[in-house]
């Protein structure tokens, strides 16, 4: 296999805590984001040849950024240098992205500013045998949302394999459609595509049965995931491959399994639960990563679901954006949850 391009928005992630502390101490923690940034460093992390294109400002700010990620083995040679500034978010230490309390300050990036023809899409699939991005791509804006189609239009003509992580972010959505009026054009170039069950009703209008998962049981939301997976082949035929991730938060703690359909069958993670973590961004990018990971080295199905799995769990206990967790790490946690 060539190497995997990974493409999204280089972010950020400013961390105030919730009682005000850094105002006193006159420190404001961050770390280096953006979801398909931390797929390719978990990429580089694990031995898989990785390839990040962002747009970022040319100046002393991004060459910092852009060193941080060649540090990482990230390879950053299709970057493109363009706008006066970085994207940030803001979300209190521990708390989820999904959480309503995440603030974005996103808008006039250099990213956020991508127009079709910036990108030079030949030169930057050269060496590429799969590209990944997220829905929270076309998220930003219509012009990036065009990009989109834009890049899968030539990364389709060259066979390459594509997958897409169905991440919602209710607070991107603000320019006038919905993710179902710009998703599914976009998930129909896709290979693999991950995301959950309510994801895929949002984004890509699969039915969704509530009254099946009501209880949330492991049972019924297995047999769901299936429906979903059969549901989104069949809408999209160039899929093959539909994987879900089920996290849930309790008083007593967090709940986590997975779920991947491919070949006509659906293979289920092991599950984990466990009562404190550290940080629950990441998370679902480590799975991502995981799952091309195990695609990469020809895994089964069910060994590239258990890995992907301990990789997204593991990075629950790991205070930045992305994981530290070695290939070793991940696999002695799937032996030692396995017995």
């Amino acid at each position: 296999m060539g190497k995997v391009l990974s493409f999204g928005e280089l972010l950020l992630r400013i961390c105030p805590d919730e009682g005000g502390q850094w105002l006193r101490e006159n420190s404001l923690p961050f770390y280096v984001g953006g979801a398909e940034a931390n797929v390719a460093t978990a990429l580089a992390l694990w031995g898989i040849p990785s390839s990040y294109l962002t747009a970022l400002p040319d100046n002393f700010l991004a060459e910092q950024l852009v060193g941080y990620l060649k540090g990482k083995q990230v390879q950053t040679d299709s970057i493109v240098y363009q706008g006066d500034r970085v994207g940030l978010y803001y979300l209190p230490k521990g708390k989820d992205l999904k959480n309503t309390g995440v603030i974005y300050d996103r808008a006039g990036s250099a990213y956020a500013d991508l127009t079709p023809g910036t990108i030079d899409w030949e030169k930057a699939f050269e060496g590429v045998s799969w590209f990944h991005f997220s829905a929270i791509c076309p998220a930003i804006n219509q012009a990036v949302a065009d990009v989109c189609e834009e890049a899968l239009r030539v990364a389709a003509q060259k066979n390459i394999t594509i997958s897409l992580d169905l991440n919602y972010r209710a607070k991107l959505w603000k320019y006038g459609k919905e993710p179902v009026e710009i998703m599914p054009a976009l998930a129909q170039y896709c290979n693999l595509i991950m995301g959950n069950i309510w994801a895929a009703n949002k984004m890509l209008g699969i039915l969704l049965d509530e009254d099946m998962i009501a209880e949330l049981d492991r049972e019924s939301l297995q047999q769901h995931a299936q429906q979903t997976s059969e549901a989104i082949l069949q809408k999209f035929p160039k899929c093959s491959t539909v994987a879900n991730t089920f996290r849930f938060d309790y008083q007593q703690g967090i709940r986590y399994f997975t779920t991947l359909y491919t070949a006509g069958s659906l293979h289920t993670s092991h599950e984990y639960q466990v009562e404190k973590i550290l940080d629950k961004v990441g998370s679902g990018d480590c799975f991502m990563a995981g799952l091309i990971y195990g695609f990469h080295h020809q895994l089964s199905p069910a060994e590239t679901v258990e890995f992907a799995t301990a990789a997204a769990f593991r990075k629950l206990f790991i205070p930045s954006d992305a994981t530290t967790s070695t290939v070793a790490e991940i696999n002695d946690t799937v032996t030692s949850y396995a017995n």
